[in-house]
């Protein structure tokens, strides 16, 4: 069997390894009935999970960062969520199988997210997750976020890989900028939170994911090529 030059497998959070958007999109249900405003269907509010708790203060209330309500109802909505931060969210279908691959192959795998700490924390552990993951990088580990490459670099120092032994894999453009300013090879999560606006065939990925399960198919194509370029 050929074998991969990968070390290490990270990914994002919010529509890449776990679907947060059924919890978060009942945060911001719950913040509208709280704010006298009408619920939103879920499939409008999921495209927006990913770009964090100011966006769908935005898309929920039309409000821009500069009104005087605006950081009020996002602190509510990121409250509301803490409290009910694992009550659905779930990894996604195939990812388990994923992960389970990746460690019987002594592949590392870790997650780099903009979600703070306080929340990432808590979440990775109600699922049973933070003992497995080889590192943790949330979006105020450091000063920098993605697309910075910071965060993907100081994964790198955690699990002890270099950038170009680490793949990461994301849905939305700046994961995929920040791999790529990081110097590693990226995919893009497609199964994830893109809009109807994304254009992720422009995003520059090393591939596309239909499905979690396509990331072993990924990896055994991409160990074939480093095989077949040393024959």
């Amino acid at each position: 069997m050929a074998v991969s030059t990968l070390r290490t497998v990270l990914f994002d959070l919010d529509g890449t390894l776990l679907d947060t958007a059924p919890d978060l999109a009942a945060a911001l249900n719950q913040l509208l009935v709280e704010n006298q405003r009408d619920t939103l269907p879920f499939e409008t509010i999921r495209p927006w999970v990913s770009h964090g708790g100011a966006a769908l203060i935005h898309y929920g209330f039309q409000l821009e960062a500069e009104h005087a309500a605006f950081a009020p109802l996002r602190q509510r909505l990121l409250d509301i969520y803490r409290d009910n931060i694992a009550n659905l969210t779930r990894l996604f279908p195939g990812m388990a199988e994923v992960l389970n691959t990746l460690e019987e192959r002594q592949l590392k795998w870790g997650v780099v997210t903009n979600k703070p700490g306080w929340l990432t924390e808590p979440l990775l552990e109600q699922l049973g997750l933070q003992p497995r993951c080889a590192c943790i990088v949330s979006g105020d580990t450091l000063k920098e976020r993605k697309p910075h490459p910071a965060p993907l670099l100081h994964a790198c120092a955690l699990t002890g890989s270099r950038a170009d032994e680490c793949l990461y894999i994301g849905d939305t453009r700046r994961d995929i900028e920040a791999g790529r300013n990081a110097q590693m090879k990226t995919l893009v999560a497609l199964f994830g939170y893109l809009g109807v606006d994304d254009r992720p065939e422009e995003w520059l990925a090393d591939g596309m994911l239909e499905q979690p399960a396509d990331i072993l198919k990924w990896l055994a194509a991409d160990a074939g090529k480093q095989v077949g370029g040393l024959n």
